[in-house]
C-alpha cells in the first residue's frame, strides 16, 4: 500500500468530522433497537445497510466529483484488493454490532469501542511511528485490567468487544494507507457489499421472511440505514487520513460512552464486576485525556514563546 498523502485539510475541520462521526455512532444502537422492535431481524438489518448505502455513497461521490477516481480504483487490482479487505472487515464489524445491539449486548459492544482507541495507539506506534508517552501507556494498562474484569464478569472472553475493536482498528489502518479519497473508497466498499445485500433482501421478500416492505413505517426504517451508515463512515474515512491514529483514539471515547448510556437505558444488566471493569476503562480514558490536554498546553506555550515580541 502507498502511504497516505500529506494532510491538506485544516486540523479543526478534520477534528470536527471525527467528532461528528462518533456522535452518530454513539446513538446508532437506538436505530437498530427501533428496527428490531418493528420486526426486523439482525440479518435483515445488515442486508438493508448494504443495499441502501450504495445510493447515498454514490451521491457523495457525485457531489465530490470523484466518479473518475472510482473508475480508476476499479481498474487497479491492487487498490481494489485492499478495499475488498476493508469491505470484509467493515462487513464483519457491522454484522457483530447489529447482532449485539439487538440482543441485549450493547454494553459489551461499547466495551469494544473503548478498547479500540487504545488499540489505535499501539497500532500508531507499530505502523506509523507515532509516539506513546507515559500517559498513553498507563491508559493502555488500565484498559487491559478492565478487559480482565470483563472476562470475570461474563465468565468468558468478551468476544463481541474484541471482534469489534480489532476489526475496526484494522479497517482504520487500511483506509489510512490506501491512496483513495474517502467518498470514492466508501462507494467502492458499498458496491462490493451490494450483491450480498440484494441477494438476502430478495430471498426474504420471496420467502415472506422480511418485514421491510410490509408498510410505510417498516420501509422508512429500512431506508434510514443508508444515510445512517454512510454519513459517519464518510466522516471517519475523511478524518482518518488527516489525523494521527492517536488523536482519533482520543475522540473515539465519545462513541462508547454514548453507547454505554443507551445500553443502561435499555435495561441491560450492570453487575458489580462489570462496573469495576468499566471503571478501569474510564480511568484509562481519563488518563489519556489528561495527557492529551497537557501536551496541547505545552505545545501552545512553546508556540507563544516562539512568537516575535
Amino acid at each position: 500500500m502507498s502511504p497516505a498523502p500529506p494532510a491538506v485539510a485544516p486540523r479543526p475541520a478534520a477534528f470536527g468530522a471525527a467528532f461528528g462521526c462518533y456522535v452518530i455512532w454513539g446513538f446508532m444502537p437506538l436505530l437498530f433497537m427501533g428496527q428490531a422492535a418493528a420486526g426486523f431481524g439482525s440479518l435483515e438489518i445488515l442486508a438493508h445497510r448494504a443495499l441502501w448505502s450504495v445510493l447515498f455513497a454514490g451521491g457523495l461521490v457525485w457531489l465530490a466529483g470523484q466518479s473518475g477516481q472510482v473508475r480508476a480504483v476499479l481498474s487497479r487490482p491492487r487498490t481494489l484488493g485492499w478495499l475488498a479487505l476493508s469491505t470484509l472487515l467493515i462487513g464483519l464489524n457491522w454484522g457483530v454490532y447489529v447482532w449485539a445491539t439487538t440482543h441485549q449486548a450493547t454494553l459489551e459492544a461499547s466495551l469494544g469501542y473503548y478498547i479500540n482507541p487504545l488499540l489505535n495507539m499501539v497500532v500508531g506506534l507499530w505502523l506509523f511511528r507515532e509516539r506513546i508517552d507515559r500517559f498513553g501507556w498507563v491508559a493502555i494498562g488500565l484498559a487491559a485490567v478492565g478487559v480482565l474484569f470483563q472476562v470475570l464478569a461474563l465468565g468468558r472472553p468478551p468476544w463481541i468487544s474484541l471482534i469489534l475493536a480489532f476489526s475496526f482498528a484494522s479497517y482504520g489502518i487500511i483506509r489510512k494507507r490506501v491512496p483513495v479519497d474517502a467518498q470514492a473508497g466508501l462507494f467502492v466498499e458499498c458496491l462490493l457489499l451490494l450483491p450480498l445485500g440484494v441477494a438476502w433482501v430478495a430471498w426474504l421478500t420471496v420467502s415472506g421472511g422480511g418485514v421491510a416492505f410490509d408498510g410505510p413505517v417498516q420501509t422508512a426504517w429500512a431506508l434510514l440505514n443508508g444515510p445512517a451508515t454512510v454519513l459517519p463512515l464518510a466522516l471517519f474515512a475523511w478524518s482518518a487520513r488527516r489525523l494521527p491514529l492517536s488523536t482519533l483514539g482520543f475522540i473515539q471515547f465519545l462513541a462508547p460512552t454514548l453507547q454505554f448510556a443507551v445500553g443502561v437505558w435499555a435495561g441491560e444488566a450492570l453487575t458489580p464486576l462489570r462496573i469495576t471493569s468499566f471503571a478501569f476503562i474510564w480511568g484509562g480514558a481519563a488518563v489519556f485525556a489528561a495527557g492529551a490536554w497537557l501536551r496541547h498546553r505545552a505545545a501552545h506555550a512553546a508556540l507563544k514563546r516562539a512568537e516575535p515580541v
